[in-house]
């Protein structure tokens, strides 16, 4: 396959990862707000159950010969018991951090994915790849005020989740080589609910009509943002797509400004002016490469 196949490849996948970041904007301020008045294993089944379904509409019977059939069932339950530990932290912590300065936090992942990827992907970071990354977190820190961040629990399980994501970023990365986006989906959302599904049993709280069409958006826009992102992967490289991630705190940013009210300082321009130029930088070398 041609150097310039390859680098249209991975422009396609940065414009399926920004897509797939914006839709997890929306997910995430969701997720913040019913997180305050439902159990966070609750909002988990809700979703997962909502991506199985979609996923069996769409897969039908030939998904579930392939869920059978598959060789790679261990390291597809391994990755969705990786992400739940994620998410569960995560959700957790959204109860007691603003929603910016819980994805700055959670937007150490993407280095973390970048480092992996040499030793456990064999992929070359290019320099040009590494200053995205670094240009991008740079505005991350300036555009979530990091000084306001205090050490906390809920600060150590955000981290956590950061850690854990890109574990299973990497692992991603390594399954879709051999199994589909819709698989992967399966395996991951069917472990959810299980489990779940489980502890919802005693903490059960009945959602109000209103939580209850949240919990279906979140469900919608999570397995939309979950295909679109695994085909994203699919295409580019993980450090590639590690810089398109923090397109998703300009997301988080807006939502926070619409729903809660809180209002982007100067500072805050200035970093999402940082994230928005790294992720142009980004993507013009890429087309560069592909022209070459």
């Amino acid at each position: 396959m041609s150097g310039a196949i390859v680098s249209d490849r991975v422009v396609a996948g940065i414009g399926l990862g920004v897509l797939a970041y914006s839709l997890f904007g929306t997910h995430d301020a969701a997720n913040k707000w019913l997180a305050a008045s439902l159990p966070v294993w609750q909002v988990l089944f809700f979703r997962s159950s909502t991506i199985v379904l979609g996923a069996l509409v769409f897969g039908r019977g030939a998904l579930l010969a392939r869920v059978v059939q598959t060789p790679l069932k261990w390291q597809l339950l391994s990755r969705g018991a990786l992400t739940l530990v994620a998410w569960l932290l995560y959700y957790s912590a959204s109860r007691d951090l603003p929603l910016a300065q819980l994805m700055t936090l959670y937007f150490s992942s993407p280095i973390i994915v970048a480092a992996l990827a040499v030793p456990v992907l064999g992929e070359r970071v290019s320099a040009v790849r590494w200053l995205a990354l670094g240009v991008g977190f740079s505005g991350v820190l300036l555009a979530s005020d990091p000084l306001g961040v205090q050490a906390s629990l809920a600060t150590a399980m955000v981290l956590g989740a950061a850690v854990l994501w890109a574990v299973a970023i990497v692992l991603m990365r390594v399954i879709a080589r051999r199994e589909s986006s819709l698989v992967q989906m399966f395996y991951q959302n069917m472990l959810f609910v299980v489990v779940t599904g489980s502890v919802s049993l005693f903490l059960w709280t009945p959602p109000t009509p209103f939580e209850f069409g949240l919990l279906v958006l979140i469900g919608v826009f999570g397995g939309a943002g979950q295909f679109i992102l695994f085909e994203g992967i699919r295409l580019a490289p993980a450090s590639v797509m590690s810089t398109v991630e923090y397109t998703g705190l300009l997301w988080a940013f807006l939502l926070g400004y619409l729903v809660w009210g809180d209002v982007p300082s100067v500072a805050t321009w200035a970093g999402a002016g940082l994230i928005f130029g790294s992720g142009i930088f980004l993507l013009a070398m890429e087309r560069r490469r592909a022209r070459v």
